[in-house]
């Protein structure tokens, strides 16, 4: 399935990026600790190649707790800041603050220096929609509805700066994919995590895809969740989903199987963590160390999850 989503006002908000980018200090983008891969907006590193970068994973609470260590120590590597959030519950939301002044300490220093005042330190949070990025900013602020949140992409939609205790200012900008899955592996993570809205996919096609990636690693969750047995994780991923809505008891007049339905239950259960601790990816020198069978020490280039 080829997803490409990319609306008006994602067009408008690139642009009002462009244009603010001059005005702050360092960026903060929330991820989907689920996805640290594929939530993450690649045109982001383009703009703001020479600031300090802050990667602020979110979501922890639902994501594989192993691969989301693997993926802060792979960031790292890069040169990005990473926090660990868990922003519906407040965890981890007071590191921003600190990483953001320690990551722009030369240039405060610097300023010190040359006798200027210090100002507060501009920040600017982006993510793609339905990360949690509004809830992030709720609870760095501490008020519950400071930033509009919803459970569904493309609620705040216009730039906000947000001043905050301890010297600090933000500035919100709406959620902004980008306009071109290069890999169509990535827009169908992205739509498995509820970030493109529902009007935009077909549940069932975006179900069956889900499937296909818990199958792989998440089976005996997948098997434990919807009593399946070992025979009928043998069928092929469609023919799957239809044995869920059996086993749920999902039917429409004639006895056939309710198959939206099911597909509707599939992508809530697991966007709501129902399924247990998932992770879609891994970075590839991680993938690629554990098929390393010989023994020896191999090095990767890594440019694309999997």
């Amino acid at each position: 399935m080829e997803i490409q989503w990319f609306p008006g006002h994602m067009a408008k908000t690139r642009k009002m990026m462009e244009e603010n980018i001059a005005l702050v200090d360092a960026v903060v983008e929330v991820v989907d600790a689920r996805i640290p891969y594929s939530s993450k907006n690649p045109y982001l590193d383009e703009l703001w190649r020479r600031r300090p970068r802050i990667l602020a994973l979110n979501k922890t609470d639902l994501a594989d707790p192993v691969k989301t260590e693997l993926w802060k120590r792979w960031y790292e590597a890069q040169g990005y800041g990473v926090v660990l959030l868990d922003a519906l519950h407040g965890t981890g939301i007071a590191q921003i603050g600190p990483m953001a002044k320690r990551l722009c300490q030369e240039k405060i220093q610097k300023e010190a220096a040359k006798g200027r005042q210090e100002r507060a330190l501009r920040l600017m949070i982006t993510g793609i929609p339905n990360v949690g990025k509004s809830t992030v900013i709720n609870r760095i602020i501490g008020r519950k509805e400071a930033a509009k949140t919803g459970n569904k992409p493309g609620v705040t939609r216009t730039k906000q700066w947000i001043r905050l205790r301890g010297g600090i200012e933000l500035l919100d900008t709406p959620g902004m994919l980008w306009p071109k899955f290069e890999d169509p592996k990535i827009g169908e993570r992205i739509a498995c995590i509820g970030s493109i809205k529902a009007e935009n996919l077909d549940a069932y096609t975006v179900a069956v895809l889900l499937l296909g990636l818990l199958r792989e690693e998440y089976g005996e969750l997948l098997r434990e969740r919807y009593k399946l047995t070992a025979e009928e994780m043998q069928a092929d991923n469609e023919q799957l989903l239809l044995l869920i809505g059996a086993h749920r008891g999902h039917r429409v007049s004639g006895g056939h199987i309710d198959w939206e339905r099911t597909a509707r239950v599939i992508l809530d259960e697991f966007r709501n963590g129902k399924m247990g601790r998932i992770t879609l990816e891994v970075p590839e020198d991680e993938r690629s160390a554990e098929k390393n069978t010989g023994g020896e020490d191999q090095t990767v280039s890594r440019d694309e999850p999997v």
